[in-house]
């Protein structure tokens, strides 16, 4: 390598649904090529299928790399036996089964405050310790072979570097039997929840710590959780927001001390640099939208024209988008609900408004509640591949009540991972500064009217929230 503008590192995201690879410039962040393949469609996978898709994602892309870190979808619950081989397929953040479990372990320690105080957050059935419980319960002639226990990012470091398995603080604070504020393993509460086993847990590295070296001497970063990644990859400061719409949508910014939220709204993770990142994470989010256009038999691009054709709030139209359940609110079983039809409202412009409003509106519901534990909204940085839609574009802005900003579209879960693996190659006590904090599309404060069209809106969200609640 003939100067620093050549050093070249990998970000791999490994999320619910693909892995994407990014290559980048360790200098300056910019992306040299990239890669990408599918993983199934389902709610427990086969961690090996992880493996491929990242061989796929990466086939050829990887000449030249010094570095590579990665960033996977959080919560996931990978066990692995005395000989290192995966017990049962991962069960994935998404997969609910465990929901009668989670409110089991939130009674059995005292109750969400007496978990807020252990671990930052109160066990959802996205969260892993409530997967062990499930299993310990349900399949315990396979809990009684589990040895170590993994998160899916951790799973794939270790297949990287084949030594022993770590996490970092960031990913480890959302298994549940991780104390952020402290930076230690409960392992009580882990015994407790997987009927008295003790399964080795991954070591914990510091931020820029390297987990390691691949077996042709590439250095392998600690990695993260995607959101996590994200948030390094936008190197958010003071007032900044995430407002992220994949599979799932998460709001989420970075504080320096930890949160504790007994309601179990806001979730007290870590982050990836030694601070800590509240979030609240709906389980519907651009899917909301895709499965809106297949109702009405349109593209998504017609969703857009057909929302943004129709007044706003969608002449009464209500949509609680609970497609899949929720998880903000706690509400694992619960299904989706359209309030307010009539023969005059009930028109394809209204519904495809009622389903943009509806979820960002879920979101809206987040950024309150992490305002409620000390985040300043100064402004809200729209990411996710909704976040592309024309008609989401439209109305953020009101439903948010704040300025809104589209940072460039980018995989920015697998550029934080690069991120992260350019400072672990660099030893340097802050992470490389890179470009992507400027580049964005202003979308702008709303005007007054807007905003009071937007709180209207978030009015009737609220009230249709309370009477399925009520139910």
């Amino acid at each position: 390598m003939s100067s620093n503008d050549e050093v070249l590192v990998a970000g791999v995201d490994s999320s619910t649904q693909s892995t994407k690879v990014m290559v980048c410039n360790a200098r300056t962040g910019a992306v040299v090529r990239s890669g990408r393949a599918e993983h199934p469609d389902a709610t427990e996978v086969d961690p090996a299928q992880w493996w491929s898709a990242f061989q796929t994602a990466s086939g050829g892309l990887l000449d030249g790399v010094t570095a590579i870190g990665v960033a996977g979808q959080q919560h996931g619950m990978v066990t692995l036996d005395e000989g290192r081989e995966v017990v049962r397929p991962a069960l994935l953040w998404n997969d609910t089964r465990s929901a009668t479990a989670a409110a089991e372990l939130t009674s059995e320690l005292g109750g969400p405050q007496a978990w807020a105080e252990a671990v930052g957050s109160v066990p959802v059935a996205s969260f892993t310790v409530t997967k062990l419980r499930w299993m310990a319960e349900h399949e315990p002639g396979l809990a009684d072979r589990v040895a170590r226990v993994l998160l899916p990012h951790d799973w794939l470091t270790w297949r990287l570097t084949g030594g022993d398995p770590v996490t970092d603080r960031g990913d480890a604070s959302g298994t549940g039997y991780f104390s952020p504020a402290k930076g230690v393993y409960r392992t009580d509460i882990l015994s407790q929840a997987f009927g008295g086993r003790g399964p080795e847990l991954p070591r914990v590295l510091g931020p820029a710590e390297p987990a390691g070296h691949t077996p042709d001497g590439r250095l392998v970063s600690a990695g993260t959780g995607d959101n996590m990644a994200a948030a390094l990859a936008l190197e958010l400061g003071a007032g900044d927001v995430v407002v992220s719409l994949g599979t799932s949508g998460t709001v989420f910014g970075v504080c320096d001390t930890p949160v504790a939220d007994p309601t179990g709204t806001v979730a007290g993770f870590a982050d990836a640099t030694g601070r800590f990142l509240p979030l609240a994470c709906t389980l519907n989010a651009a899917r909301v939208l895709t499965a809106a256009a297949r109702m009405l038999g349109v593209e998504l691009a017609e969703l857009d024209r057909l929302a943004l054709s129709a007044a706003p709030g969608a002449d009464g139209l209500t949509l609680l988008p609970y497609l899949d359940g929720e998880r903000t609110p706690n509400l694992p079983d619960v299904t989706g609900s359209l309030f307010g039809l009539s023969r005059a409202n009930m028109t394809p412009e209204n519904v495809a408004r009622a389903a943009v409003e509806g979820m960002l509106c879920g979101l809206a519901a987040g950024l309150d509640a992490v305002r409620e534990h000390g985040i300043t909204v100064g402004r809200v940085l729209l990411i996710g591949g909704a976040a592309q839609s024309a008609s989401v574009r439209a109305i953020a802005p009101s439903v948010f009540g704040v300025p809104v900003v589209v940072p460039e579209p980018a995989e920015h879960v697998a550029i934080g991972a690069a991120r992260q693996a350019a400072w672990a190659l660099a030893g340097t006590v802050e992470p490389p500064v890179w470009q992507g904090r400027d580049a964005a599309l202003v979308l702008g404060e709303p005007s007054a009217d807007e905003a009071l069209r937007g709180t209207e809106t978030r009015r009737r969200h609220l009230d249709a929230r309370a009477l399925v609640h009520d139910l």
